[in-house]
């Protein structure tokens, strides 16, 4: 429901400054107030480059040593010759790229699980370590098939766009800030957190119809087609659609856990991208490079402080957050009438029959009956999740090391 990457996040040093002027010939479309005012930043790819306006590619052979680069100067990039400078670009734009597929495509099995944990009250084994979570995904994948564990990436997507297009949309038309200036001020930055609360309340409709989606079992649903959570979501608000039981909460009590639980994970993931950014920045000012030194370390310094930061802000951001998720999901698909899989056997299936209140009875009630504990019910799914992307950094960082070496 929310974006991995915070938004104004410009890499603090890690992307080019200044912009060339046009021609004498050539007549700019409008000025830079005109060009902020009907176009917005579209979201950045970690390791990208090139992608907006403003930026330019340093020139073949031209560039800094890591240690004497300035704050929004670049390492040198063209120490390997113009066809490794074209390997560079590419090679980053592909690395942020595997980062992206893995936050969202191969991770979605670890998200179908780790939804379906937090809502079966049910449950007697809790899934907090990943032996168990991977031991479960495999007698769900060989009962149902793999479709069992992919189901609702379509709706995902959607809802991060829903997301995306509602943000920009309330900013253009409130004076509500999308992103912060350099000169913040409370009154500013409460305006930014009001925007984010507000988009994430907008969505909320959608991201219920994608919830159940995900935790909805294989064997007793209907394929469902790409557009579906979008007419759920909307019969939801109006009452029409599927129906639903008399214990299905209002959309009123939903609106404040949903607004804090987005609110939070963007604030708790800003603080720590640039908490780490900051850290990996001054690591990499220390250790000077020496004559020994290859191009490919310096490319490997200006490229992967991004994912890194952006890896460690959403982990934080997820484990911190992940009892209020738990919250948050189990109210959500109240009274939906949603069948789920049995996490402790990987076959048969489950209805979901909570008589929560709102948020206070249900925090009450899971201590009560399922203990400290039953807030990280699916809580190994995390650690899978971000092991995964741990491997596919390595392995792409690995790959981009070789390539480079072998260019130069």
């Amino acid at each position: 429901m929310h974006p991995r990457r915070p938004e104004g996040f410009d890499g603090l040093g890690y992307r080019g400054g200044g912009r060339e002027e046009p021609g004498p010939a050539v007549r700019p479309f409008g000025g830079a107030a005109e060009m902020g005012h009907w176009v917005t930043t579209p979201p950045d790819i970690p390791g990208s480059r090139n992608l907006h306006w403003g930026e330019k590619t340093p020139p073949y052979g031209a560039g800094t040593p890591l240690g004497a680069a300035g704050l929004n100067e670049e390492p040198g990039l063209g120490a390997g010759g113009p066809g490794a400078e074209q390997l560079n670009r590419f090679a980053g734009f592909g690395i942020g790229l595997a980062s992206l597929f893995t936050e969202n495509v191969l991770a979605h099995p670890c998200i179908v699980l780790r939804r379906q944990c937090q809502v079966n009250y049910h449950a007697r084994n809790y899934h907090l370590t990943p032996f168990t979570i991977v031991n479960i995904m495999y007698s769900i994948n060989k009962t149902q098939g793999p479709r069992a564990l992919w189901k609702g990436m379509g709706s995902t997507f959607i809802v991060q766009g829903i997301t995306l297009g509602t943000e920009g949309i309330v900013s253009e038309f409130t004076p509500l800030p999308r992103e912060l200036s350099h000169k913040w001020n409370l009154k500013q930055i409460g305006g930014h957190l009001l925007l984010k609360g507000l988009t994430h309340v907008i969505a909320m409709p959608f991201y219920s119809a994608s919830l159940i989606e995900t935790v909805q079992s294989e064997i007793i649903r209907d394929n469902p087609g790409i557009l579906d959570c979008v007419k759920e979501g909307i019969g939801r608000v109006v009452g029409m659609g599927v129906p639903h039981s008399k214990r299905l909460l209002p959309l009123m009590v939903l609106i404040f856990p949903t607004a804090l639980h987005g609110v939070l994970h963007y604030v708790i993931s800003s603080v720590v991208q640039k908490l780490v950014l900051l850290f990996l920045k001054r690591e990499n000012s220390h250790s000077l490079p020496t004559e020994s030194s290859t191009s490919v370390q310096s490319m490997l310094d200006a490229y992967f402080p991004e994912l890194i930061a952006s890896f460690a802000a959403s982990l934080c951001a997820d484990v911190m957050l992940y009892p209020l998720e738990t919250v948050l999901h189990r109210l959500h698909i109240q009274g939906t009438r949603t069948i789920i899989d049995n996490t402790d056997l990987g076959y048969e299936v489950l209805p979901i029959n909570t008589q929560y209140e709102g948020v206070r009875d249900c925090i009450n009630t899971i201590k009560r009956e399922e203990g400290m504990l039953g807030f990280y019910k699916g809580f190994g799914a995390v650690v899978v999740q971000y092991t995964l992307h741990v491997a596919v950094l390595q392995l792409t960082k690995i790959i981009y090391s070789t390539l480079l070496q072998n260019v130069s």
